[in-house]
């Protein structure tokens, strides 16, 4: 997978720290740190997290809630619930953010074991979503995830996400287990407020005082849809 072109990601699970003989695990985690500006955590509206056929309550949420120090903790994590899996892909997750983010890629931590989840699905900006209507609609992408317990920096289709508010992750299957688990989900993008802020400062930097109408006009023209005279 293209992910594997980045040795800086690839290494950052610690998992190679004994083959170099200096023991500093800790300079592993320092090579994904160029990388660190682009994390999406703060802007996630963790409580309107949701996930289905977890094991435990709100553990989908919490393991996004890890932050970047805390995403090699083996606790809390994600595990499905075994005795639905005979009906249902093991895992959903739906993720929604405080604005627009243009999301470049996903980051996943599961494990060597058979338990590490294979392919995941990612819907975008579906806020009705659940497994009777994800088996008949297509995803945006399809990711297939490797077995390890390194950090995966999985790309998206930059195109095809450039405009995400809601992202719902499926797991449909993982190698072999009764159960899947997740240690870690982040996701790396750009993001953009909901806030007029950007062009009223623009605006601001203009001489001409007509540019403070037009401001005006076009936030009220927004605010009623279009219709200029809806007062």
């Amino acid at each position: 997978m293209s992910h594997h072109h980045h040795h800086d990601n690839s290494h950052a699970g610690h998992n190679h720290g004994d083959d170099d003989g200096h023991g500093h695990d800790h300079d592993h985690s320092d090579d994904i740190e160029p990388a660190l500006q682009t994390l999406i955590w703060k802007q996630i509206d963790f409580e309107s997290i949701r996930t289905l056929n977890e094991s435990e309550p709100d553990q989908g949420a919490k393991i996004v809630e890890k932050t970047w120090p805390q995403r090699l903790d083996p606790e809390p994590m994600l595990e499905s619930d075994a005795d639905e899996q005979k009906d249902f892909p093991p895992l959903s997750n739906k993720n929604s953010f405080t604005g627009i983010l243009k999301l470049h890629s996903i980051l996943i931590r599961s494990s060597t074991t058979s338990s590490a989840p294979k392919t995941l699905k990612l819907y975008l900006n579906r806020d009705d979503l659940d497994f009777s209507t994800a088996a008949d609609l297509p995803p945006t992408q399809t990711l297939e995830l490797s077995q390890t317990a390194e950090i995966q920096d999985v790309p998206v289709k930059r195109t095809s996400f450039g405009n995400t508010y809601s992202l719902s992750l499926f797991v449909e299957d993982n190698y072999g287990d009764e159960v899947t688990r997740i240690y870690w989900i982040g996701f790396k993008g750009v993001f953009m407020e909901l806030s007029r802020e950007p062009v009223e400062v623009l605006y601001e930097k203009a001489a001409n005082p007509r540019d403070h109408t037009l401001v005006q006009g076009v936030g009220d023209m927004a605010a009623n849809k279009g219709t200029r005279h809806g007062m």
